[in-house]
């Protein structure tokens, strides 16, 4: 069984409130990328199921108060658990999860939201490939931000001490000893 710590915790109620707040940036029906950004983000950070809870209570909250349609979870929910299974497959390459992101979302929820919209919420003049191009746009986009953001951070050595604190539970940044109190 997987161990929740309180930092564990608290890095998912943070990215799943950045996640709620930067969403509606570059969003049009059907293409969301700053969803992307976090759901790489928490794959990267946490793993496959916990990237897929954050994306679940994403789409939850932005259905709930933004009157988001169920794309808030069929275009999230696939990308955030492919992008955490294919980054822990590849052994940590960041290139992976975007690729999970992409397949994930771009493709597998693309295809998943068709019957969601058509047939549940009443959607006309849809065919199964009707969210792929705008998904993928997305994902695209917020993939890239991702990855961008992401190297960065492994680059310069934070990354990996991130993903060690937050597996750990430990504290984030390091007191000094010239630091008081």
């Amino acid at each position: 069984m997987k161990r929740y710590n309180i930092l564990r915790i608290a890095v998912m109620a943070m990215l799943i409130a950045v996640g709620v707040v930067i969403s509606p940036i570059l969003r049009i029906e059907g293409m969301c990328p700053m969803a992307h950004l976090i759901n790489i983000t928490a794959a990267v950070l946490l793993g496959p199921v916990d990237a897929f809870l954050v994306a679940v209570f994403i789409g939850i909250i932005r259905m709930c108060l933004m009157g988001i349609p169920p794309l808030a979870l069929t275009g999230a929910v696939f990308g955030a658990l492919l992008s955490g299974i294919l980054y822990k497959v590849s052994k940590g390459k960041i290139w992976a999860a975007v690729l999970g992101e992409i397949v994930g979302t771009g493709i597998i929820g693309a295809i998943v939201s068709y019957p969601v919209m058509a047939f549940i919420c009443g959607r006309e003049g849809l065919g199964w490939f009707f969210y792929v191009p705008s998904f993928i746009c997305g994902t695209l986009i917020g993939g890239s931000v991702a990855f961008v953001l992401l190297y960065r951070l492994q680059h310069i050595g934070v990354l990996k001490k991130m993903q060690t604190k937050i597996k750990e539970g430990g504290l984030l940044w390091k007191k000094h000893a010239s630091t008081p109190a």
